[in-house]
């Protein structure tokens, strides 16, 4: 796929989630936020491509195969002879959470000049994940998204983890920062309440979210489904597909995956476009992204459905 135009493109961690099998031993799996939004891009047929640090070590060979299984490109990663992230995974009853060893590693020692220059035919680029955490990738992430023109649609789906971030105060000002540059942001519930805290309604909340800038605001609350905030007051919900979950794993990154496709499918990958768009393509986006992650939700892992899977 590397040869692909009009692609997407995504920024973020591409690390080796290490999960618990059954007798509670850990067994590498490749993941990331940023990297499962790829993937699941790449499995809907969408030309996706990936900017990652990307090390020289076996893991980060695994990664490589997985994007190349999953047509995604690596024509955009930044190869380095450092170790690769990893992240230990801890479920209960489902629900994962996280320790991750990332310093010194491929992806967080990522400088803006190691990101070679956006093509002009990118159609949109997405950032999200624990990239955005620390520097220096953090702040690398930051002046790529910033220094995108408006016409490129530009999505963030922050995915906090709070326990991660080495500098609250630096953490907000970038998240900020970037909220007033994307056209769309994506946030749980839980994100929501961290970046917006108080006593003010979940509604209330993302309307403060689009007085930064966003043209569209995507809040998710998992079982209670999806909502979708317009500029100008407009919002429309879907319920979350009925699933049988195994675990959460990917759950987050697969939805944003299936709104970018959806979007994109609806020739709607238009910034001047997103707060004014029709009803039945803001329910089919949300409806084609609760679906997806419904299926990443009933198995192990962030595993995301093929096109065909959903047919």
């Amino acid at each position: 796929m590397d040869g692909d135009t009009n692609m997407i493109l995504c920024c973020g961690e591409a690390l080796i989630d290490m999960i618990p099998d059954a007798d509670g031993a850990y067994v590498p799996h490749v993941g990331g936020a940023v990297l499962n939004t790829a993937v699941a891009l790449g499995r809907l047929g969408v030309p996706t491509g990936l900017i990652t640090g990307l090390s020289s070590d076996p893991f980060g060979a695994m990664i490589a195969a997985h994007m190349t299984a999953s047509d995604v490109s690596t024509a955009h990663v930044v190869r380095s002879a450092r170790n690769t992230t990893l992240a230990f995974v801890h479920l209960d009853q489902g629900q994962a959470t996280y320790t991750f060893y990332d310093e010194g590693t491929a992806t967080r020692e990522i400088n803006p000049d190691d990101i070679d220059p956006v093509p002009s035919d990118i159609e949109a680029i997405f950032f999200g994940g624990i990239s955005l955490c620390n520097p220096p990738v953090a702040d690398s992430l930051l002046t790529l998204a910033i220094a995108q023109p408006e016409r490129r649609l530009v999505m963030a789906d922050p995915n906090i983890r709070p326990s991660f971030v080495s500098d609250h105060d630096g953490y907000r000002a970038r998240l900020n920062a970037l909220i007033g540059r994307a056209d769309i942001i994506k946030l749980s519930d839980d994100d929501l309440n961290w970046i917006e805290p108080g006593d003010a309604s979940l509604a209330d909340k993302a309307q403060a979210i689009l007085a930064k800038g966003p043209k569209m605001f995507l809040l998710t609350e998992g079982s209670e489904g999806a909502t979708a905030y317009l500029q100008g007051g407009r919002h429309l919900h879907v319920p979350a597909t009925k699933a049988t979950v195994v675990d959460t794993v990917g759950a987050g990154d697969t939805f944003n995956a299936g709104c970018l496709a959806a979007l994109r499918a609806a020739d709607a990958l238009k910034p001047e476009g997103l707060a004014t768009l029709p009803e039945d393509t803001l329910r089919d986006m949300l409806t084609l992204a609760a679906r997806t992650a419904a299926i990443t939700v009933s198995r192990a892992g962030a595993n995301p459905p093929w096109a065909n899977e959903l047919d």
